[in-house]
């Protein structure tokens, strides 16, 4: 409960609290000229192309959501594949939660590809934001076999 603050001229002033964001967060959103707002789908485009960016990520999204890229891909006149596939947000007023899923490379470390995939998500999208990332969950789908002369971007399913 917020109890009014006795001032040096006597008045009481209250005293707000905020435990949804820090003031230099609530600062970069909200300025004297109004608010500022950003679309989940600015954060799932910042998000993808952040974590396709570390080397080790051979794909994103489930089974389903590649198969249906990889036909999308060949579809004359289409924009290839989405920077947003397999990336799933949560964005709040200064807060943003991102789920990510990917296909590893065979033989990549999987806790470190992680870690370095939650630093450099999260260090993208706050620095393009303005927004606080709460959390970066990744789930690894799928991990990629290279077959020797194999051209197919498709991972094998490892079972």
């Amino acid at each position: 409960m917020n109890q009014p603050a006795a001032s040096t001229t006597g008045e009481q002033t209250p005293v707000t609290t905020s435990t949804t964001a820090s003031p230099a967060t609530r600062d970069r959103l909200a300025t004297e000229e109004g608010q500022i707002s950003v679309a989940d789908g600015v954060v799932q485009k910042i998000a993808g192309k952040a974590c396709r960016e570390i080397p080790g990520v051979h794909a994103m999204g489930t089974g389903g959501a590649r198969a249906f890229g990889s036909i999308r891909e060949r579809i004359p006149g289409s924009s290839g594949p989405s920077v947003a596939q397999g990336v799933g947000v949560e964005v709040g007023e200064t807060e943003a939660a991102i789920d990510l899923d990917i296909v590893v490379e065979y033989g990549v470390p999987i806790a470190d590809l992680g870690r370095s995939i939650q630093r450099n998500v999260k260090q993208a999208v706050e620095r393009m934001t303005g927004l606080r990332v709460v959390e970066v969950n990744i789930a690894v789908d799928d991990v990629y076999l290279p077959i020797d002369g194999d051209q197919d971007s498709t991972p094998a399913r490892v079972s």
